[in-house]
């Protein structure tokens, strides 16, 4: 079952979702906040980004950190064919009977902007990290601070038997972006 906005603002107030938007639509701003049935999470302000004279292969066994440049800011331009991690300014702690899937906006999908997050498990927690990449012609600008993609609340019938924290997940309780190397 699909969690609604009412169970969202319920579970936001239990520490869910910090810091929590309620109202999903402000002018001049791409929307963030509570939805029908999800939440659009915001971008943060510090991105990691490839040297533009990296060319080499990545591994993602052997990613090696310096070769990413720290940057923070409050918009960002991506080349076209080129990507940028950031992270979400807000921090989750998913309950043990909830996984979420996360889906780009379309605000950014129409410039060619494509969001790619893995699903929070399970009591998972943490600031999630985003790989944003653009595939269009042209550069494209990222605002921090503003919405960056959609989480959908998607509920079992009963607790998952083993969740992410009881696995020790490499990516639990991660507080900036995190790297396949970085654990």
């Amino acid at each position: 079952m699909i969690k609604p906005d009412g169970w969202i603002r319920e579970m936001a107030g239990k520490g869910m979702i910090k810091p929590f938007a309620d109202e999903g639509v402000r002018e001049g701003v791409i929307s963030f906040g509570v939805s029908s049935y999800g939440y659009d999470m915001r971008l943060a302000d510090v991105y990691r980004k490839l040297s533009p004279d990296d060319r080499h292969l990545i591994d993602p066994k052997t990613f090696q950190l310096d070769r990413l440049e720290e940057i923070r800011a409050s918009e960002i331009r991506i080349p076209p064919n080129e990507f940028v991690i950031g992270r979400s300014l807000e921090y989750f702690r998913i309950p043990r009977d909830i996984l979420t899937l996360c889906f780009g906006k379309s605000t950014y999908a129409r410039c060619g902007i494509v969001i790619n997050v893995t699903p929070f498990e399970p009591e998972w927690e943490g600031y999630a990290t985003l790989s944003i990449s653009n595939t269009g012609p042209a550069p494209v600008r990222l605002y921090s601070g503003e919405g960056i993609a959609q989480i959908v609340f998607l509920a079992s019938d009963s607790p998952c038997e083993r969740s992410y924290a009881d696995k020790k997940g490499r990516y639990q309780a991660q507080q900036d972006i995190t790297l396949p190397a970085d654990r």
